[in-house]
């Protein structure tokens, strides 16, 4: 008897045990399966659509559920490996903050995935989010920005016809811009006219020609004088410094265009001109196009405090024409560039071709210090982005830094890009050939606004500090 009731005592312990222990009996609680109307739509229009919508450069649209489901699998596939959305950043080193950032997050990336694998449901109609008003037939995309319909001012190049089968070639007229005063840039936009003209549409750079010396003084091309200088056959007859100002803006794909930051803005000086720097490849079929400037000014009587200005920064041996790349080999390149005055780097963008691997930019400050700003792991060709940076971490660098580019190519078969890595490469324009240099907006202030800015910036982050404790 004695025993019956130890056993009975012993199962009654066990039993309060059990009791107190839910998490052993209780079922875990698993997430609802994301639906495509909730929850991926309004991922898909903030950072696929861009690109995946009818008449764009992708293959599918994915505005509907009926268009995006026959492919989930290739979705799954790209968003996993991170080749899409095109973002090509490490985002371990260097700068994590970009206003143009279109890379999918953590939390975006489970919820596809997670989507995909519950069997892709569409979900209820109700929950759809409103369309998103993208341009029609090739429309601006910064118009509605400011109320308008069109930019201020649209400069295109002379058309040019790319038949079928016919090698690269490259076009570069100069176009009179028409105006008669200085006017201050506020956003820019390039494009190839028509849907056919971005098959065959590489590239296409405008340089802005104008007498640097028309500019005020405080905001006058850092490199003015030494363009002067050598320009002294055009200035004796009277044209002026026509290489003054710059590039205007390097289009590619995967950009739309650039948005100066605010009280920033480019100039455009009377009498200025666009030379184009435009690449063409083979459409497969006889194409035709013009690649269009549009541009908007601010308000006539707003002028910005400071001036931006778009440069090419090599690497040493593109420089010299000695870019050698061996087969079958990876191969590092560098570049050195001081500033010469201070500075807020405004926008990073990497450009190589097929075998491109990775590009870095590093800045050595005068103290010696280094900083790595922005390091790009995987270069893709098909995608030049431009990583413009956020307003509270834009590189504020003072005049002395050295910019430090350095570019590595891959020409072994690892690179799936790579053509044939058992040919000697060396520099050229063409996409067979290679390049090393990364384009990079800076915006130069004098030391008192530098000094200001820096104050400025250091304020609000110790204010953003004192809010997250």
């Amino acid at each position: 008897m004695a025993n019956l009731r130890g056993w009975v005592g012993f199962q009654a312990l066990a039993f309060g045990a059990l009791l107190a222990t839910p998490s052993i009996a209780a079922e875990p609680t698993k997430a609802p399966v994301p639906t495509f109307t909730k929850d991926v739509a309004p991922i898909f229009q903030a950072k696929c659509e861009a690109c995946h919508r009818p008449d764009s450069i992708a293959p599918m649209s994915l505005q509907t559920y009926q268009q995006t489901r026959p492919f989930i699998s290739s979705i799954k596939n790209r968003v996993v490996t991170r080749q899409m959305p095109p973002w090509h950043l490490d985002k371990n080193v260097g700068i994590q903050q970009y206003k143009n950032d279109r890379s999918l997050s953590d939390k975006e990336l489970d919820t596809i995935v997670r989507w995909i694998d519950g069997g892709a449901p569409m979900g209820d109609a109700k929950d759809m989010p409103a369309a998103v008003k993208w341009p029609e037939d090739q429309g601006w995309n910064f118009a509605a920005m400011y109320g308008q319909k069109e930019p201020d001012l649209v400069i295109r190049s002379t058309p040019w016809t790319q038949k079928a089968g016919s090698q690269d070639a490259w076009w570069k007229p100069v176009i009179e811009t028409g105006l008669t005063e200085a006017k201050w840039v506020r956003a820019i936009e390039i494009r190839p006219s028509t849907v056919k003209g971005r098959k065959i549409t590489h590239h296409a750079i405008a340089r802005i020609q104008q007498d640097e010396r028309l500019a005020p003084a405080a905001v006058r091309d850092p490199d003015a004088d030494q363009i002067v200088a050598n320009d002294a056959a055009a200035a004796a007859a009277g044209g002026g410094a026509l290489g003054g100002g710059g590039t205007f803006m390097e289009w590619s794909v995967g950009k739309q265009g650039e948005i100066m930051r605010p009280d920033t803005g480019k100039l455009m000086l009377p009498g200025a001109k666009i030379a184009w720097d435009i690449h063409y490849s083979n459409g497969g079929e006889d194409v035709t196009d013009q690649v269009e400037l549009g541009v908007y000014f601010y308000p006539k009587g707003q002028a910005p405090k400071y001036r931006t200005s778009l440069g090419l920064y090599g690497t040493d041996r593109e420089a010299s024409g000695g870019l050698d790349l061996a087969p079958n080999q990876i191969t590092m390149n560098e570049g050195f560039h001081v500033l010469r005055q201070n500075g807020r780097l405004e926008s990073f963008q990497p450009h190589m071709h097929l075998r491109g691997k990775a590009m870095l930019l590093e800045a050595i400050l005068p103290n010696g210090q280094k900083q790595v700003e922005t390091y790009v792991p995987d270069f893709n060709f098909n995608w030049h982005n431009s990583y413009v940076y956020a307003d509270d971490v834009a590189p504020l660098l003072p005049k002395g830094t050295i910019l430090h580019v350095i570019a590595w190519h891959d020409n072994t078969p690892a690179k799936k890009s790579n053509p044939d890595p058992d040919q000697w490469v060396g520099y050229g324009d063409r996409t067979v050939d290679e390049m090393a240099h990364a384009w990079i907006n800076i915006t130069y202030m004098s030391d008192k606004d530098f000094a200001a800015e820096q104050a400025a910036r250091q304020a609000k982050q110790g204010n953003t500090q004192q809010q997250q404790q």
